[in-house]
């Protein structure tokens, strides 16, 4: 509809109006209706809220109300008069997360924060839908602190309209069936993610809101990460280049529970363990992907996990878990040269080819440790590309030292003594899978009651069986 000339728009019509090239008085209707949507469930001000003054048809009283010194309250006078209507669409759902969200229910997880703080860390599993950009989220606040909250919200209502018309159409929410069960959340489970909530209750999909948003559930990540150290853990040990993250995937595929710490981390534990082309993840976001995987866990059966310091990378390995680790029992592989040296360049391939720059800055970086001589030597290897040289005399002269050390710090003396060697001649599917399959058999095959082996007789049979 047109509006009079020389008459203002209401805020919320002249925030939906469309470009500069569209003719005047016209509404960006596509913008205008998630807006007017959303006017309807933004929170009426509060029956006690004072105020001396009232417009339109109530003006007499407002007048009458200020004139002896009782303060009217905004709104009490219509809903002392009218009756409410009744709530239109369909329910939503309040999910309490320190029961764990079941990913399971849910056709589509939402998180309308911005990206910044999806980037940060978010629910496994769930889509970036921002109802305010990271920019607009600033401004917004900025508005709060230096103008007033009411400006504050009137803006940030009006930058939601707009980006609610971009949710709607994108295909995270056509591709749905008209009922599919929706989870959003947002920071607090506040007017953010009821904003969309409301809107795609109204469309007809069935909308669950997180109870306390993301704030609520990751204190409920952090107080499962205090009860990692109540799982059984068996720790994969062994040289750099002893495969050791191809058992676990061997172990995984046969049922075993399995948690591989370096593929959560992105990163492969080593001083040229970054992955040259993605980031590892921030330590709330690693946290958030281990305890969803630990969901699915079984207490009374063993974890199977690589052996590792506290740190892989620049990650933190929970404190809980790794005292745990620290006791577990322990398989060792062991490989000869050849088959690591070969393991480690099919891994590493891309320092061969396309990242030889960042291989040679990362060997310059341990002159510190081991000396301008030792270091010449490798760059020199590089620059000739002798490449079985470089990674036989990396693994004699630095990992393979530093492995050792590194078990010795943090590790049990008395589990290291008792762990069990499984020696193997290469790094083929086969070999890994008879190994795979001794260690479930061993570990983790289901015994009549009673019958369980305990760990030293589990690990006296992995003994016996990898001498043979």
């Amino acid at each position: 509809a047109a509006q009079p000339r020389g008459r203002p728009s209401p805020p919320f019509l002249a925030a939906a109006r469309g470009p500069p090239c569209m003719p005047r008085g016209v509404i960006d209707w596509p913008r205008v209706l998630p807006l007017a949507i959303l006017v309807n469930c933004i929170p009426r001000r509060a029956a006690h809220a004072p105020t001396a003054l009232v417009r339109g048809a109530h003006l007499r009283s407002g007048m009458a109300a200020a004139a002896t010194g009782r303060p009217l309250s905004m709104g009490g006078h219509i809903r002392a008069k009218y009756p409410e209507l009744e709530p239109s669409g369909k329910p939503m759902y309040s999910v309490d997360p320190s029961s764990g969200i079941d990913l399971a229910d849910w056709a589509r997880v939402i998180d309308v924060r911005s990206p910044g703080e999806y980037a940060e860390d978010h629910v496994p599993g769930a889509v970036s839908l921002p109802v305010l950009e990271d920019e607009e989220r600033a401004e917004v606040g900025t508005l709060h602190a230096k103008e007033s909250p009411f400006q504050a919200r009137l803006r940030g209502a009006a930058l939601v309209a707009l980006n609610l018309h971009r949710i709607l159409q994108s295909d995270h929410v056509t591709s749905l069936e008209p009922d599919a069960p929706i989870l959003v959340y947002c920071w607090r489970g506040g007017e953010r993610s009821k904003s969309l909530a409301h809107v795609l209750s109204r469309v007809g999909f069935d909308v669950g809101l997180v109870r306390g948003g993301y704030k609520a559930y990751r204190a409920q990540v952090r107080e499962q990460l205090a009860g990692l150290g109540d799982y059984r853990y068996h720790v994969i040990g062994g040289s750099t280049g002893s495969a050791k993250g191809k058992l676990l995937d061997m172990l995984l595929a046969r049922g075993a529970q399995v948690v591989d710490l370096e593929g959560l981390a992105n990163h492969k534990g080593s001083i040229l363990g970054a992955n040259p082309e993605s980031p590892q993840p921030s330590q709330k976001a690693f946290e958030s992907a281990l305890v969803h995987q630990f969901r699915a866990f079984d207490k009374g059966r063993p974890i199977f996990v690589e052996s590792e310091s506290n740190l892989v990378g620049k990650i933190h390995v929970p404190k809980a878990m790794f005292a745990r680790m620290q006791g577990a029992p322990r398989t060792m592989l062991k490989l000869p040269m050849p088959a690591r040296v070969a393991w480690i360049r099919a891994c590493y391939r891309y320092f061969e080819t396309t990242h030889t720059a960042k291989l040679k800055a990362a060997i310059v970086g341990l002159t510190r440790l081991q000396g301008h001589r030792q270091v010449a030597e490798w760059t020199a290897a590089i620059d000739e590309e002798r490449w079985d040289d470089l990674v036989e005399s990396l693994l004699v002269n630095h990992y393979d030292p530093a492995y050792a050390r590194s078990a010795e710090l943090h590790y049990d003396k008395g589990a290291l003594g008792a762990a069990t060697a499984l020696q193997l001649e290469d790094t083929s599917d086969d070999t890994y899978a008879r190994a795979a399959d001794m260690l479930v058999g061993m570990w983790d095959a289901p015994a009549e009651e009673g019958d369980a082996p305990d760990d030293a007789e589990a690990g006296a049979q992995v003994s016996t069986e990898a001498s043979r």
